[in-house]
């Protein structure tokens, strides 16, 4: 499970996941301590003569043994007390250092396999809980992380961001960023379950092949029948299966690619000023909201929030010049165009 784009520092550098078994790496932990214990041992078996045992006065390499257990876990019960100058200072610059080394990986190793695991697993529980209002984002390949840093751009917290995908890379890619991810396929009820999908703002699904991708709006539309589904689809084949799989909106790369490059034949500036539109840096952005309460009754002419160019009314939509857009009615959703900065997440989902 669950941050702006980065400057030159740790999270520009390589990551990749251990490959060594958890057993193997507590194995060299353990094998570590005992090596410093055996250093500690060694030196004061060769220095026992600067020892003193106040119960026999011998010093048997079993006393040795267990003054160095006691000295390294503890600080000693003082039934065997180092009398001579070298063996104290033996103690105090080889023997201290060796117990705070073999404390530190104790703890250590305690956190990392039990109380990190725990604390991490209670972290995420508590997340999954007040999940309310997020964005959740099926697939964080090229197109779903530029749509993530989009939303970022527009105002949206990343933490407001749950990423799903399978491959640990793309993981680490959207943490990084802020966003919560989760370890799955998106195609699956339990995952979609799992980042509460019925109480996201909106879905977007962009998982790299068609069939992947209409999969998950059929799953994520039944388990959330009222939540904005945006979907891309690569083939225009099937766009119309996405549609009937539930997605609200429905977009094609190349389809869009093309309508720039057509755009630009009538004019220089035209393919320029559509993608300022879909752009958040760019000077203007298209917006969605429903209309408000003073609204109702006014032309669409008359908004003055933006620009408005299309309502769209149970479902139909109607251009600024048609009849329709003469008289706003209570529900209408407008689709207008604002300046830089009063763009964002719309009442219907985020503005992609």
């Amino acid at each position: 499970m669950l941050r702006p784009r980065p400057r030159r520092d740790q999270r520009l550098l390589l990551h990749r996941k251990s490959g060594t078994p958890v057993w193997l790496s507590l194995l060299w932990r353990v094998a570590l301590a005992f090596a410093l214990i055996a250093v500690a041992l060694a030196g004061h078996w060769i220095d026992r003569g600067g020892l003193r045992d106040n119960i026999d006065g011998a010093i048997s390499f079993v006393d040795v043994l267990y003054f160095t257990m006691i000295t390294v876990t503890t600080v000693g019960y003082g039934d065997i007390v180092p009398v001579t100058e070298r063996a104290r200072l033996f103690d105090t610059f080889v023997v201290t250092p060796v117990r705070l080394f073999v404390w530190l990986i104790f703890l250590g190793t305690a956190y990392e396999f039990l109380l990190k695991h725990v604390w991490e697993k209670w972290r995420m529980s508590v997340i999954q809980r007040k999940l309310r209002g997020h964005v959740v984002i099926a697939g964080y390949g090229t197109t779903g992380s530029e749509a993530a840093s989009e939303l970022i751009r527009r105002g949206l917290k990343p933490a407001e961001i749950v990423v799903i995908d399978p491959r640990q890379d793309n993981l680490r890619a959207a943490e990084a960023s802020g966003a919560n991810v989760i370890d799955g396929d998106a195609t699956r009820n339990s995952i979609l379950e799992a980042v509460r999908i019925a109480e996201a703002k909106a879905i977007i699904v962009a998982a790299g092949r068609d069939d992947t991708s209409i999969l998950i709006v059929l799953t994520a539309r039944r388990l959330a029948p009222g939540v904005p589904i945006s979907v891309v689809i690569r083939s225009e084949d099937n766009e119309a299966l996405a549609r009937q799989a539930g997605a609200d909106t429905v977009i094609n790369p190349a389809s869009f690619a093309g309508l720039l490059l057509a755009g630009s034949t009538h004019g220089p500036h035209i393919a320029d000023y559509m993608a300022d539109l879909a752009n958040a840096d760019g000077r203007v952005t298209l917006r969605e909201r429903l209309v408000s309460a003073e609204e109702v009754g006014k032309p669409l002419a008359a908004i003055a929030t933006g620009l408005g160019l299309r309502i769209y009314r149970d479902g139909t939509p109607h251009g600024f010049w048609e009849a329709a857009a003469g008289r706003l009615e209570a529900g209408d959703q407008i689709v207008e165009v604002v300046p830089r900065g009063e763009g964002g997440v719309s009442s219907r989902g985020p503005v992609l």
